[in-house]
């Protein structure tokens, strides 16, 4: 990690090192440019995909060139890929990305804690910055009782053990003919197709979770989010951990405010939850050099030198993938026409809805 960020310049690094925001509402710079560059990644991928989607809807030939990276939003289907992998000893044509991409996040999760929830998710930036609005607008974000959040939080795991459980039970034939099912193979369009076509009760439930997510930080992450919950539970062998100095710490308290996922910190030697993202705003808001500090083992590990290691493991995944020709799909432009052009046919519904 010394050694990536050794070649930024010392002003440049000076810059990305320091902190903004409230005493206990500060973040380090280098986070939000990581967040936002991934952030505006998702659109350009959105822009090109949609432009796609749009050519292959209107049959015309040859289609502008599919961003693959869109499969991040299949997670789902790549934890059947991955599966799958195991299986088969290949990883399978459709959704490959997606296979990589989960697997990418869950490689952060066990060496940097749930990093990809807090450095690359664009559904964590912008809850975060919806929470922010909510805190300009009314002063603070607002938490339900104590009685409630506890078993609101049980809710992401019982939506992650739905899903895992659906994944692993249903067997090798069935998981790769799923894989392989005409529904699968457009689950990329229908999925930009939701949220550029969406229905009436789609947008009630975006807009109460939006709405949501301004009074209450961080909504869709800590209650319902099964990939974080997953992701979370992979972090518990992380070396990676948020460690406080006694001997240091004043017991301001500051750290227990800025953490977004409402954690103890200020009482921890250690922070092992599963619910810590790596986000590194407790240590941006401790006012004592030292006092807190993100190591791996007895190593710290500065704010910079943890961006740039999230950053090259995803970049180093990336083009690794490219290199070996597992990154992109092999479905034809001509498939590809075919099939949008009669997606709305039974054809392509959910294989596990359909009838015998």
């Amino acid at each position: 990690m010394t050694k990536a960020t050794s070649s930024i310049p010392v002003s440049a690094r000076a810059w990305l090192d320091g902190r903004f925001g409230k005493r206990a509402d500060r973040h380090y710079r280098v986070r939000v440019v990581v967040q936002g560059a991934f952030a505006l990644l998702c659109v350009v991928l959105g822009v090109q995909f949609a432009r796609f989607v749009s050519a292959a809807q209107a049959g015309t030939l040859p289609l502008p060139s599919r961003p693959a990276g869109v499969e991040a939003f299949l997670p789902i289907s790549g934890l059947m890929g991955a599966l799958d992998w195991f299986y088969q000893g290949s990883l399978n044509v459709i959704h490959p990305a997606a296979t990589v991409l989960v697997l990418v996040a869950i490689a952060l999760a066990l060496l940097m804690r749930k990093a990809f929830c807090s450095w690359i998710c664009p559904v964590g930036f912008l809850s975060e910055w919806l929470a922010k609005l909510g805190r300009l607008a009314f002063g603070r974000n607002f938490k339900p009782w104590k009685w409630l959040d506890i078993p609101l939080r049980g809710l992401k795991y019982l939506l992650m053990g739905f899903f895992v459980f659906s994944v692993v039970v249903m067997g090798r034939e069935s998981l790769t003919a799923f894989l392989t099912s005409p529904y699968n193979k457009v689950a990329d369009v229908k999925m930009g197709l939701f949220f550029t076509q969406m229905s009436t009760v789609g947008l009630s439930i975006m807009g109460v979770l939006v709405l949501g997510s301004v009074f209450i930080q961080g909504l869709w992450c800590r209650y319902l989010c099964p990939y974080g919950a997953l992701l979370g539970l992979f972090s518990w062998a992380s070396p990676s951990r948020i460690r406080r100095d006694p001997a240091t710490c004043v017991d301001c308290g500051l750290c227990d405010k800025a953490c977004p996922s409402r954690l103890p910190v200020s009482r921890k030697l250690s922070v092992i939850s599963p619910d810590c993202s790596g986000c590194l705003d407790c240590v941006a808001s401790c006012p004592v050099k030292g006092a807190l500090a993100m190591k791996v083992g007895r190593r710290t590990v500065s704010p910079v030198a943890y961006a740039a290691a999230v950053a090259m493991i995803f970049l180093a995944s990336y083009m690794g993938a490219r290199a070996t020709g597992i990154w992109n799909n092999q479905i034809t432009d001509r498939e590809y026409v075919e099939r949008i052009q009669n997606m709305n046919s039974g054809e392509y519904g959910h294989p596990g809805m359909q009838n015998d």
